[in-house]
């Protein structure tokens, strides 16, 4: 039985094939202007991959913020549950799940199931999420790929003082023209985006094993940032952490499909 997952991002869309609980592929490719698009295109993109068609999908789980216009998913749910569940498929130790997308962050705790217990999420300003992380990085004129490794040769972080990433991008500017070093800047840019997950993380009560997915996972400075707030060392995943809400799609998918009539 093949099933799918189908994570549809503001910044990212994914899709992840399941067969017999184990990954037989997934893609990633960057969102188009048009949702629905996008699901066509990834799922698309591994379908050719694995040399399969749409009929040898037996079921499909569309989640993120554009699951609701996947054209080919037979159910959709929130990628709350889709993270807090592939994260805790993937590592069962795990109790929380700090996933940081591109417009939103989420602070997650699941059961001894995977499944959520309770979450917090940003719902205010942009600040702390991957498209903040991309317009601070453009103004100190790297790319947000650079921005964490860059962070690492700081010798003196600076302290940014801005809640808002709007007013933050200000700053950054101002520092430039002082003359301040850009490894230094950037530390101080993941500081400050990783204050405002941490205090989202605190309001939901942490619970180890602690685990970080989206794609604000793979940059190292916000990780260590987090990992030196919370005092703790986050668990390492044995896949893309930005696939994490897509594999745990197609765990729901796999949960449908074996309620199928016609799979009984």
């Amino acid at each position: 039985m093949i099933v799918v997952g189908c994570d549809v991002g503001s910044l990212t869309t994914k899709a992840v094939a399941l067969k017999d609980d184990a990954i037989l592929g997934y893609e990633l490719i960057r969102s188009r202007a048009s949702a629905g698009q996008s699901a066509v295109d990834v799922m698309d993109k591994l379908l050719k991959r694995l040399d399969l068609t749409y009929n040898d999908i037996h079921y499909c789980v569309g989640t993120g913020y554009g699951r609701y216009v996947v054209p080919f998913a037979n159910a959709n749910v929130s990628e709350i549950s889709c993270h807090g569940r592939g994260a805790h498929w993937l590592v069962p130790t795990l109790r929380t799940i700090i996933d940081v997308g591109g417009q939103d962050f989420k602070a997650i705790r699941v059961d001894d199931s995977g499944f959520v217990e309770d979450f917090r999420m940003n719902d205010k300003c942009a600040a702390g999420t991957g498209r903040s992380l991309e317009i601070m990085a453009k103004s100190l004129g790297v790319d947000i790929s650079q921005l964490g490794p860059l962070s690492l040769k700081a010798s003196k972080p600076v302290a940014l003082n801005k809640p808002c990433c709007v007013m933050t991008q200000i700053e950054i500017r101002h520092l430039i023209f002082e003359g301040k070093d850009n490894a230094d800047i950037a530390a101080g840019i993941n500081d400050i985006t990783a204050r405002s997950i941490v205090f989202l993380v605190h309001t939901v009560g942490i619970k180890k094993d602690i685990g970080m997915t989206g794609g604000v996972a793979k940059h190292i400075g916000v990780v260590k940032c987090l990992e030196r707030l919370l005092e703790t060392t986050f668990v390492q995943f044995s896949v893309d952490p930005q696939i994490i809400g897509a594999i745990g799609a197609a765990l729901f998918a796999a949960d449908k499909a074996k309620k199928l009539p016609s799979l009984t």
